[in-house]
């Protein structure tokens, strides 16, 4: 558990202490704009393999049994997060976190104004039900704090940046909450036809994950521990 503790501070403090403007200008100004986003981006990756590992070393202290539909409330979860996560970090979007922020938000923003983090959160959520033990429950319920935390920093920082008169345009035909601005009539629906791409790569991806990649990368078969169930 104390392994857990620390890779989950250090991944919490290397995305806090880079949000600080006066850090990150600092640091753009050294690197670069282009080789600071591959540094962090790699420094994430490598954090958050630190945690899958200190994951499967942890102690289990179960919180509550196991149960086939808590493994449900991941496969149906998984796909919608893994489309805002590819859309949202793929597509431009001065609003929020991408990797292209652009000056005019893209087609993924009609559906929420942070799909990153949105995508962060439901994946966070969805792994706590079939991860009944107390280091996970802490890990993926810190993750969803944090990506929950980061929306209203992420929009008084977009504020500033951007001014209130612009902010406030580009945001009422957004909405934090998904699909809030469409079923309001507020978000263009004429955008959304440019998210073919990206569900379709999101869709491969979550294929991937299903049959292959999350036992490669994290450990555990999400479709062997479902038949084990059976």
């Amino acid at each position: 558990m104390n392994e857990v503790a620390a890779a989950m501070a250090a991944f919490v403090a290397a995305h806090a202490i880079p949000a600080a403007p006066r850090i990150r200008v600092r640091l753009v100004g050294l690197l670069g704009r282009g080789p600071y986003l591959a540094a962090y981006s790699l420094l994430s990756l490598v954090l958050m393999a630190w945690l899958v590992v200190a994951l499967r070393r942890a102690d289990a202290v179960e919180l509550w049994p196991a149960a086939p539909w808590q493994w449900h409330v991941a496969l149906l979860t998984m796909p919608v997060a893994l489309f805002l996560l590819v859309a949202g970090l793929f597509a431009p979007n001065p609003l929020s976190l991408a990797l292209h922020p652009g000056t005019e938000p893209g087609p993924i923003v009609a559906i929420t104004r942070h799909p990153t983090l949105c995508g962060f959160l439901l994946w966070a959520l969805a792994h706590i039900p079939p991860n009944g033990d107390g280091a996970s429950v802490v890990v993926f319920g810190t993750m969803a704090v944090f990506a929950a935390l980061g929306m209203p920093l992420l929009d008084a920082k977009a504020r500033r940046q951007m001014g209130r008169a612009r902010w406030e345009a580009l945001a009422r035909t957004t909405s934090v909450v998904p699909f809030a601005a469409l079923l309001g009539g507020r978000a263009p629906r004429g955008r959304l036809t440019g998210l073919i791409l990206p569900a379709a790569a999101a869709g491969g991806l979550y294929a991937w994950f299903l049959v292959q990649g999350h036992a490669l990368l994290i450990g555990p078969d999400p479709l062997a521990t479902l038949r084990a169930f059976g």
